[in-house]
């Protein structure tokens, strides 16, 4: 049996955990997993021996989202068509309305996480999302505090090189794109679609080879809409279809239903209020946990270290 105070330390940090591994792994699922091996451990620690309950538990949760990883390196080798991270289904009550943690979930930021290696992405995600001191990150990572600063550095520039640069889109713009880009699809209104579309727009479709998707980016204004529209015709051939709207990642995203089948999860990115990017994810193992609604955070409020009484 595991002692209370070691499930209350855990739970109040839960949500904070959650999201780290999360961004370190891209998977929801896989995620809950580490969450769950990381409390065993925790479960068998002396409690007298932390000074530190929030480093101790990112520490431990790092290593056990790294170990994950490495695990499956080979099985993201061989996987059918474009990987895109498993969307996240958030809360619509979310209190979160922090910009670094809104961008670091975002489906564009976890795409080009994936471009780092695990070290890279791991330093970058404890250091630039939340903050953690130079030593603590060396700790959870086991290397030197000289080697994490070079590390540090090095994915800083990487993600910087690549990232958009952009003003970030206000809630109700993306909302209004959103609600456009819907009725132009749901219409047939092809030129309206256009024009909404960026002139470099990609649609980028996870099946894993389970189901019927793209096994490579469409890229264009006018193939992503011929894609879009297909989608939307099919749609309306098909009585019991339906589309409804959540927050998945921080963003108003469209979730498509057969009945009570989930089909998949359409994700948009909008840079200078243009569609840039479509993320669709349909294979089924990725959609499992996109009925549970999750609450991400950066930090811990109001919440004392038992460890510091």
């Amino acid at each position: 049996m595991t002692g209370g105070e070691h499930a209350e330390r855990f739970t109040l940090l839960r949500p904070l955990l959650f999201t780290i591994v999360y961004e370190i792994l891209g998977s929801a699922t896989e995620s809950d997993d580490v969450l769950q091996d990381s409390y065993l451990r925790w479960a068998e620690v002396d409690l007298a021996a932390v000074r530190d309950t929030k480093s101790y538990l990112a520490r431990l949760v790092t290593r056990q989202a790294l170990n994950a990883v490495r695990a499956g390196t080979r099985r993201r080798e061989e996987y059918v068509g474009p990987w895109l991270p498993e969307p996240l289904l958030l809360d619509e009550h979310d209190p979160s309305a922090d910009l670094v943690l809104a961008e670091s979930v975002s489906m564009a930021m976890l795409v080009l996480l994936e471009t780092l290696t695990p070290d890279e992405r791991a330093v970058f995600v404890l250091r630039e999302v939340f903050a953690f001191d130079y030593d603590e990150i060396a700790a959870a990572v086991a290397k030197s505090v000289m080697t994490v600063r070079q590390v540090a550095h090095r994915a800083r520039a990487h993600v910087q090189a690549r990232r958009k640069r952009f003003e970030p889109v206000a809630a109700a713009e993306i909302a209004r794109i959103t609600e456009q880009f819907m009725t132009a699809a749901t219409t047939g209104d092809t030129q309206g679609l256009l024009e909404l579309l960026a002139p470099d727009a990609t649609w980028t479709a996870d099946g894993g080879g389970r189901v019927v998707a793209a096994r490579r980016p469409v890229v264009g204004a006018q193939q992503v809409a011929a894609v879009v529209m297909a989608i939307f015709h099919l749609r309306q051939r098909t009585p019991d279809m339906r589309i409804e709207m959540v927050n998945c990642n921080n963003t108003p995203a469209m979730v498509a239903y057969s009945g009570d089948h989930l089909e998949g999860v359409f994700l948009i990115e909008i840079v200078a209020d243009k569609i840039t990017d479509f993320y669709v994810i349909r294979n089924p193992d990725k959609l499992a946990a996109v009925t549970i609604p999750r609450t991400i955070t950066r930090g811990v409020a109001g919440a004392r270290d038992p460890a510091e009484s």
